[in-house]
């Protein structure tokens, strides 16, 4: 993406959440840096192994993640279906656990 591309996308993204926000739709969540920027720690047979780097070989990041209220999976999924990502991506939906 050129510049200017980025710039037009990332203004389409932050309409987005500003358009979920003010609808009390999003309660909170974060853009979380790069997957160079990771620290990984792998627990394997009782032996612990901290490394730096993303935790799986994938193409695919987690750019950020949103916590939202809403009625229902439907909802969500509405939300979720606006996601201005372009034409290649995924969001992945999951509930929070109620303790």
């Amino acid at each position: 993406m050129t510049e200017e591309q980025k710039s037009t996308a990332y203004g389409h993204v932050m309409k987005w959440w500003e358009e979920h926000s003010a609808a009390g739709r999003i309660v909170g969540g974060a853009e979380l840096k790069g997957p160079s920027s990771s620290t990984t720690v792998r627990i394997r047979n009782g032996k612990v192994a901290v490394t730096d780097g993303p935790f799986i070989e994938s193409k695919e990041i987690v750019g950020g993640f949103a916590i939202v209220e809403v009625k229902d999976l439907d909802e969500a999924l509405a939300m979720a279906k606006t996601w201005p990502g372009g034409s290649d991506h995924a969001v992945e939906i999951r509930p929070v656990v109620d303790h």
